[in-house]
């Protein structure tokens, strides 16, 4: 059976607000094993996008244990927290973050760059990503001549040159209409059939559908966590 790759127990985020106390999570507790795909799921202020911050290890939790990759995050200093992103956790968001004055190749090409790799190498890892989310011929191009699609699509490869562990989406289909938002939950589908762990933070019901597992979570506390049969969007 597949190990966990992300724990949480017990976890409370408390944040202070002038004289207001406000807790993000009340006492979440769940385990991700090695490649599932899962979707978190709630409205604006229901804590969803503290736990992507916790997994994400952008975050640490008040009180409670967070595990990303079988490691213990809540005591280690920020140069271990960027190294354990680094090599297990890509990114992807609703809007992309892609630097405008860098070609698509150029864009794909950071991540290695952070982890050292020679630059021809880098080369040839970021044109095999993005072959494989179907961009070859957009490489030179820059982020504004491309569709909304495209720009995601660059992102996940973006996201996945590293060959990370877990991919962390947070409204991938946010910003997108629901035809290109099909074929990127089918492109996060196929990364997933490699092995690769895939967390969707969103409020999308039809987004939540697609998942094997959904969490859901309100005013901090999770409400469900239940295995589904995945729905095409």
């Amino acid at each position: 059976m597949p190990e966990s790759i992300i724990t949480m127990e017990n976890v409370k985020k408390l944040y202070v607000m002038g004289d207001s106390q406000v807790f993000a999570l009340r006492d979440v507790s769940f385990d991700i094993k090695q490649g599932e795909f899962v979707t978190i799921m709630g409205p604006s202020g229901s804590g969803k996008s503290t736990c992507m911050n916790m997994i994400g290890c952008l975050d640490r939790p008040t009180s409670g244990t967070v595990k990303i990759n079988g490691k213990e995050t809540s005591s280690m200093n920020e140069k271990e927290l960027a190294l354990l992103r680094n090599k297990t956790v890509g990114f992807v968001f609703q809007q992309y973050f892609l630097l405008p004055s860098m070609t698509v190749l150029e864009n794909v090409m950071l991540p290695l760059r952070y982890s050292g790799i020679e630059k021809k190498r880098r080369v040839v890892l970021a044109k095999e990503a993005l072959e494989k989310v179907g961009l070859s011929e957009r490489l030179n191009h820059h982020p504004y001549e491309l569709s909304g699609g495209q720009k995601q699509r660059a992102a996940i490869a973006r996201a996945t040159v590293t060959e990370p562990k877990i991919i962390l989406a947070d409204e991938p289909t946010g910003a997108l209409d629901s035809e290109t938002g099909k074929s990127v939950m089918k492109l996060f589908r196929k990364i997933n059939e490699t092995g690769t762990t895939i967390v969707i933070v969103t409020h999308d019901l039809n987004v939540g559908a697609s998942s094997r597992r959904c969490i859901q979570i309100l005013d901090g506390l999770i409400q469900s966590d239940c295995e589904q049969t995945p729905k095409e969007l």
